[in-house]
């Protein structure tokens, strides 16, 4: 995990000194600190800037969790585990694992836009705060969280010194030569802004074509048209809306019904989206770029580079002024609706993109489009009609649940979806039902929930063989044979997946899942002795992922091959495969796989003669089990590696020896571990604190018996208990 995940500043940090160090000063006393203003006051900027500025105080690093898209209270604990780079297959509730997480560390975590989720935010804090000693917290948002031990800072406006140089800084940077107009007549703008740093930034990028005078003028007409408006509010309320009303009144037509379309975004969004989205009567699809670009220009909209490429988004308070005229037009339900569609077609591209060389890319789409995914499923949940609409894309999405690390998160969407009241079923409905069902079982099985998974692939099957669906019947059985699998039934397994396949085979199904099954049977089989039939499997397998592209499957078969390689004695080619293995799976955050890498690789090292190294890898597996679920899945079979090479590496360093690394593998990091795992260790002799003895071969020589074919003394079951070390 980087230590920090704060966004990098995209132009020049204004005045604030003093408001900076008081800032300081009060995180090094209290441990909750929320920076409280009007909207447009600059909090977020502060934090930031702050927060980048502190970092060296915390040794596990900064971390931003950004709520102000999300409208699910149940989610917020969701998303400071994202915040935090966690990932968690387990049935934990997302605010155990933060507990858990963050007990040990000195972090600070940096909440921004809160307010319209303070009571939840409010009592997880709490929590976390009491649990967690090492953990500081710097709030920003427009009112206190009063949680005890919180101490405020409001921040007021800029001096006029500070807003001059705002105002004349962004106003060059807008494309004026020089900010037009004297001294006393940009004082006199910034003071009727009352130093409110998004006013500010607003009235900027209006001055490369108005002069001050100009603006003034603006500005008094509209202040007395409000004032005659909203008496109510308060002062700087009012000059912020005045700010923010007179650059609408500025756009052109074109401008303000897009700055009112854009209000259903949440979070960033592409241009692709926007033309389709907003596009329609008014406002062409074709001029949707130019229009997009003049809001860009006027400070209405910023463009921000993620991992899936550049994105746009507009701010919170000027996005709340669009929503208000999109309400006055009555278009929100229908925009609201296209928003929800651009989302579903954008979900079903990515499954179909799954299964291709742009499966990177599309975990990377997937994971920048999620605050509008989350919005597209709570549209989809407001009416009984939309229920299959949601299920289905619950289900659409289990590539991102199940291949990305996000189990939790997943199994939330799916409850909720498969648990709304569908309007009477036709087919297309009871279609997308049967598929929210099997991902549902498929997501309950990573998690061990056995019990939720037999019930919503049981109901799937039934459904599935009364609806004539055999593609839903197909992932059913598909699924149970997996939970067979990692329930030690073999022959079960084995009878189940490969009934799954030949139906696979006879409908033409071809993608990640279907592969996916041919590894799972690879497994049965070698399991069960049969490591010739597992080998040739996995090389089909892999033959046709590099055919396709696609690598995340790709990674399971480089597992059974590497554990193939590895009972074959073949050292090296068992290590290049299981670090081609683990890297991939890293990529994807995809736990299950990277761990099992690792219990494999530590079985490598002791074979190698490296029994330090094989206790120290032990030892940071334990932690990725801890997240992942019952350690090897309580599998008797898949715990047979791990409890052969405890076995040696006790044996050769002693029960203090191994205890002393196992730990050490505890303390590191999930990237630490990866490296660690992935460093070339050709020369056991030569390796510091090494064993030194002599490598040797994992298996006597005649058939290579598969480790944990029968149960080792003290390994887990499915039902409970600790791994062996």
């Amino acid at each position: 995990m980087r230590r920090s995940n704060l966004p990098a500043e995209l132009n020049r940090f204004v005045g604030r000194a003093a408001e900076q160090d008081e800032l300081a000063r009060m995180l090094d006393e209290f441990r909750l600190v929320t920076v409280v203003g009007v909207g447009g006051v600059g909090k977020t900027r502060l934090a930031l800037r702050t927060a980048a500025a502190l970092q060296k105080r915390y040794v596990d690093g900064v971390r931003l969790a950004e709520l102000s898209s999300l409208r699910d209270p149940d989610l917020v604990a969701h998303a400071l585990v994202e915040a935090l780079g966690l990932t968690d297959h387990t049935l934990r509730r997302p605010r155990e694992v933060l507990v858990e997480h963050l007990a040990e560390l000195r972090l600070l975590l940096v909440l921004d836009g809160f307010e319209h989720l303070v009571e939840e935010c409010a009592g997880l804090l709490r929590q976390l705060l009491s649990r967690c000693p090492g953990l500081t917290v710097l709030a920003a948002g427009r009112r206190p969280l009063r949680v005890d031990g919180e101490a405020v800072l409001t921040l007021a406006p800029m001096d006029d010194a500070d807003a001059m140089d705002l105002l004349s800084g962004r106003a060059v940077e807008a494309g004026a030569a020089v900010a037009p107009g004297g001294p006393g007549s940009l004082r006199e703008l910034c003071r009727r802004l009352d130093g409110i740093p998004l006013a500010l930034e607003l009235a900027a990028a209006r001055l490369p074509l108005l002069t001050v005078e100009e603006m003034l003028r603006r500005l008094d007409d509209r202040f007395r048209l409000l004032d005659r408006g909203r008496r109510g509010a308060l002062p700087r309320h009012r000059t912020l809306r005045t700010a923010i009303g007179w650059s609408h009144e500025l756009c052109t037509p074109e401008e303000r019904l897009l700055w009112a379309r854009l209000s259903v975004f949440a979070g960033p969004f592409d241009l692709e989206a926007v033309e389709y989205v907003c596009g329609g009567p008014g406002l062409p699809a074709d001029r949707v770029l130019d229009v997009l670009g003049e809001l860009l220009a006027q400070a209405l909209v910023a463009r921000e580079d993620t991992a899936a490429g550049p994105r746009y988004r507009m701010l919170d308070t000027v996005g709340a002024y669009g929503a208000e005229w999109l309400a006055a037009l009555g278009d929100t339900e229908r925009m609201r609706r296209r928003h929800r569609d651009w989302y579903m077609g954008l979900a079903t591209w990515c499954e179909l993109e799954w299964f291709s060389p742009r499966q990177a890319e599309v975990a990377a789409c997937t994971d920048v489009a999620l605050p509008n995914l989350r919005a597209a499923l709570e549209v989809c949940l407001e009416v009984a009609e939309d229920a299959s609409l949601a299920q289905h894309l619950a289900g659409t999405l289990w590539f991102y649940w199940a291949g990305c690390g996000r189990l939790s998160e997943g199994r939330h969407w799916l409850d909720r979806a498969l648990g709304a009241v569908a309007s009477p079923a036709d087919s297309a409905h009871e279609d997308a039902r049967l598929k929210a069902l099997w991902v549902l079982g498929y997501v309950a099985i990573l998690q061990g929930d056995d019990t939720a998974a037999v019930a919503a692939l049981h109901e799937c099957g039934e459904r599935a063989r009364a609806a004539g669906n055999a593609v839903a019947e197909a992932y059913a059985t598909h699924r149970m044979g997996c939970l067979a699998l990692l329930s030690d039934d073999m022959p079960r397994a084995e009878e189940l997946i490969g009934r799954a396949l030949a139906a696979y085979r006879e409908l033409g199904e071809l993608n990640s899942n279907v592969l996916m099954g041919q590894v799972e049977l690879a497994m049965a089989r070698a399991f069960q002795g049969d490591v010739e039939g597992a080998v040739a499997l996995c090389a089909e397998v892999r033959e046709v992922c590099e055919e396709r592209g696609e690598r995340w499957t790709r990674a399971y078969a480089l597992y059974v091959l590497g554990y193939a390689a590895l009972t074959g004695g073949d050292h090296a080619a068992a290590r290049e495969l299981l670090a081609e293995c683990l890297t991939i799976n890293h990529t994807f955050r995809d736990l299950v796989g990277l761990v099992l890498a690792i219990e494999l690789l530590a079985l490598v090292a002791v074979t190698e003669g490296d029994a330090a190294e094989a206790a120290v890898l032990q030892g940071a597996a334990m932690p990725v089990w801890d997240a992942v679920g019952l350690p090897l899945f309580g599998s008797a079979h898949f715990n047979g590696a791990r409890a052969l090479c405890a076995g040696r590496a006790g044996e050769l360093l002693g029960a203090r020896g191994y205890g002393d690394r196992y730990r050490e593998g505890e303390g590191l990091s999930l990237d630490a571990a990866v490296d660690r795992a992935l460093a070339e260790r050709r020369d056991p002799a030569m390796i510091g604190g090494g064993s030194g003895v002599r490598a040797q071969r994992p298996f006597r020589s005649g058939r290579a018996p598969v480790p944990g074919t029968r149960k080792p003394a003290g390994s887990p079951s499915r039902k409970g208990g600790e791994a062996a070390g």
